[in-house]
């Protein structure tokens, strides 16, 4: 039996709020038919948490290497500093 996607929300979130078994006697629908849109949910979610990682992973290393480059040419300034005052140094 085909189900519609709003059933099968509407399900998902009676089985969260009364448990798989107790919501597949409600509804007239297998226990084993809600626990399998329940995985498949998790699973899905699962997905969707895994990339979003990556998205934030990916602005962390953008921004750290922005970091590494700032402090690299601030080392730079610094021994052309140190350069410059050692020579004053010696005179």
């Amino acid at each position: 039996m085909k189900y519609s996607k709003e059933f099968k929300e509407e399900a998902l979130k009676l089985s969260d709020e009364i448990g798989l078994k107790k919501a597949a006697q409600q509804l007239g629908i297998q226990y084993y038919t809600l626990s399998d849109w329940r995985s498949k949910r998790n699973a899905a979610a699962k997905v969707k948490n895994y990339h979003t990682s990556d998205d934030e992973a990916n602005k962390q290393i953008v921004e750290l290497e922005r970091e590494i480059a700032e402090l690299r040419k601030a080392n730079e300034i610094l021994k052309d500093a140190l350069g410059f005052f050692a020579k004053d140094r010696k005179k």
